[in-house]
């Protein structure tokens, strides 16, 4: 088979993206329009090969590669052991306002029998 697979699929053109923010941006941008980071040069995600965008226009001159890299995904954020994470948009539960108006009721008259005897 002469040609192999990819003569009878169009070679796509190369997308590149921000290595701070991960969005798309186009090929002739010297910033990030989402980040405001600067471009200095174009690295290659699969070889690690950098250079001038110029050199990037039909993808990575030293391995091929045009195709878009894989989106980052966040870290979970760690737990502390033996305490629920609350959010900080959720009240808290009915109950610890009790006992700090319970708490607050005891200290006002302990402080008034002080002040009386």
């Amino acid at each position: 088979m002469p040609g192999g697979a990819n003569s009878i699929m169009p070679k796509q053109k190369p997308l590149f993206f921000c290595d701070n923010c991960s969005y798309e941006v186009g090929d002739d941008l010297k910033t990030c329009p989402y980040c405001g980071r600067n471009f200095v040069s174009v690295r290659c995600p699969i070889c690690d090969y950098s250079g001038p965008d110029r050199m990037f226009q039909s993808g990575c001159p030293m391995c091929g590669y045009s195709a878009p890299p894989k989106p980052k995904t966040p870290k979970p954020a760690k737990k502390k052991p033996g305490r629920k994470n609350i959010p900080a948009d959720e009240p808290l539960p009915f109950w610890t306002y009790l006992l700090t108006f319970i708490a607050l009721l005891i200290v006002i008259a302990i402080f008034s029998w002080l002040i009386t005897k």
